[in-house]
């Protein structure tokens, strides 16, 4: 069986989705968090299943530039959540209405 790049962009497309949908139906904010970086992920994937199939190395470049960029999001989004956590002493994004108090 041949591995082409409509299986990987398939896999994307549903990682993709599974994220949009976490982010769409929970409440959770660490919860949201998490299917943001997996939306992320996805796009990463596509990013390299280009790269591959077209015999270049830009996409695997900006994949680079991308993963920096999120493990510098995840430091500061776990920071945020934490300190809305001890605040507030929920995650529950619909608790969290108002930021002023």
């Amino acid at each position: 069986m041949h591995v082409g790049l409509h299986h990987f962009l398939t896999l994307a497309c549903l990682l993709f989705v599974i994220g949009l949908t976490g982010v769409l139906a929970r409440r959770n904010a660490l919860v949201i968090y998490m299917c943001l970086e997996l939306m992320l992920s996805a796009a990463t994937l596509a990013l390299v299943a280009f790269a591959r199939f077209n015999n270049s190395m830009d996409g695997a470049v900006f994949v680079f530039f991308v993963i920096t960029v999120a493990a510098a999001e995840v430091a500061v989004g776990l920071a945020l959540i934490v300190a809305l956590f001890r605040k507030r002493e929920t995650v529950r994004v619909d608790e969290l209405k108002s930021l002023k108090h």
